[in-house]
């Protein structure tokens, strides 16, 4: 089964082809992986066509081949969550494809698979603030502990309270490296910054989580799919902390 992952959360933009929940070809932020490279900043309305079509030619591969499409939905960059997902929405209609919306957050959580606590994914929200959520790896397994929020940068330290005093967090995300000075000294030494070079692309990790999706997607009204958008301070108003598929 091959899964086509698009993240167009960010100013960058990243593409990942996974085959069976094997990487085929990837890319994001600059860097060469594994069998590809695709990364691109700025305008993502030109750039993430041509992003897809050199993963997919990397790969030798068709968007008629793949088992579905999977896109960040939010929250992030407004224009690029609607851009992102009006794309692929085009893409899946002309080739008849399930898409799989997928938290932009989860995503980011996910790109951290070799540590174990408690992860904080952050995305700069501007204005000192951040989109942020709380997951816990435990043996393996990824569990949301907060929901999809956005809130000040000021205000993380009270999302730690239940924390032992001397356990890491792991803070991972564009938002995390905008604000690595004020995480680094609000946590003092607990914080744990995960670098670009030391995870996975965005866009990897949204494939493999609508790897089991799939199954929930097809079939699924394709215009009920749309961009998770968060304002200032807005919680998600799930009672679960977790962002639906709208395809269900």
């Amino acid at each position: 089964m091959r899964i086509l992952g698009v993240d167009t959360s960010t100013a960058t933009a990243s593409v990942a082809l996974i085959e069976d929940g094997q990487l085929i070809a990837e890319g994001g932020d600059g860097r060469e992986i594994s069998i590809g490279l695709s990364s691109a900043r700025g305008n993502h309305s030109e750039t993430v066509l041509p992003l897809i079509q050199k993963v997919l030619d990397k790969a030798e591969c068709r968007i008629a081949d793949l088992a579905a499409i999977a896109v960040a939905i939010g929250p992030g960059s407004y224009t690029g969550l609607r851009i992102g997902l009006a794309l692929v929405k085009g893409l899946a209609y002309h080739a008849n494809l399930p898409v799989v919306g997928v938290s932009s957050l989860e995503a980011q959580a996910t790109r951290v698979q070799d540590l174990a606590g408690p992860i904080c994914p952050l995305l700069d929200a501007r204005k000192q603030e951040v989109y942020a959520a709380l997951f816990d790896r435990r043996d393996g397994i990824l569990l949301r502990r907060m929901a999809d929020r956005a809130c000040a940068i000021t205000a993380l330290a009270s999302m730690f309270d239940p924390a032992p005093p001397e356990s890491t967090l792991a803070f991972v995300g564009a938002g995390a490296a905008r604000y690595r000075e004020e995480l680094l000294r609000m946590f003092d030494g607990r914080a744990q910054l995960i670098g670009e070079t030391g995870a996975e692309s965005a866009a990897h990790a949204v494939a493999r989580l609508a790897l089991v999706r799939v199954a929930d997607a097809a079939g699924g009204d394709l215009g009920a799919l749309v961009p998770f958008y968060l304002g200032p301070s807005q919680g998600l108003g799930n009672a679960h902390g977790i962002v639906p598929n709208s395809l269900k």
